[in-house]
């Protein structure tokens, strides 16, 4: 299965990438063993409340792009998606949450036609961060993204809901199990944000 993750271009709209990363997971059993620095600061708290309140956001209204792209929400005084929205592609993707300058950034939700879904942080378009990524399957990556790839610690949870074996919970860089490692303050970190950005979109 392949991911697309959404990227950047300019006057708003998007590029998409497809990259294939749960088949690597699923490929790969690294049983190497590796240390873990645990995080202790909540960010993810200050960076919701500031998905809530963006200052430069001047007005509220919806535009129709000319490639069918629509959306509604905030805007700045340069004319760009700024604040909270709702933007939905022409292929059907949906994304709802935080926006700076036209990109996705802080917390959202994105759906993708073939029921893919991601729920988490982002960061200039990307996903970035902490959040959760579940395949149309149900197999889903609960920890940290970079640059729009599983890039942290995490655990891949199966559709069978078994997280391999050994264990596919540790360090992945590049959407690939580098090693094993317990990360629950990771995970617990990832679900929190999730259910976060779903809350700020359902109260949207």
């Amino acid at each position: 299965m392949e991911m697309q993750v959404p990227g950047t271009r300019r006057r708003g709209r998007l590029e998409r990438r497809r990259v294939d990363c749960f088949s690597r997971l699923e490929r790969q059993r690294d049983r190497r063993k590796g240390g873990h620095k645990t995080e202790t600061a909540d960010s993810w708290v200050l960076q919701y409340i500031q998905s809530r309140f963006h200052p430069g956001v001047v007005k509220y209204g919806s535009y129709k792009y000319d490639d069918g792209s629509q959306y509604v929400g905030d805007w700045n005084d340069k004319g760009q998606k700024h604040g909270m929205g709702h933007f939905v592609l022409p292929d059907g993707t949906r994304y709802d949450g935080g926006f700076e300058n036209g990109l996705f950034n802080g917390l959202g939700v994105i759906v993708f036609p073939d029921g893919a879904r991601y729920e988490g942080e982002f960061m200039q378009g990307w996903f970035h961060g902490h959040g959760i990524f579940w395949r149309n399957d149900n197999m889903r990556f609960e920890g940290e993204f970079r640059g729009g790839r599983i890039w942290g610690h995490g655990l891949v949870t199966y559709a069978d809901g078994s997280n391999g074996f050994p264990r596919n919970e540790g360090f992945f860089q590049d959407c690939r199990f580098m090693r094993k490692t317990k990360c629950p303050q990771v995970i617990q970190r990832a679900q929190k944000v999730s259910h976060i950005a779903r809350a700020q979109m359902d109260n949207n």
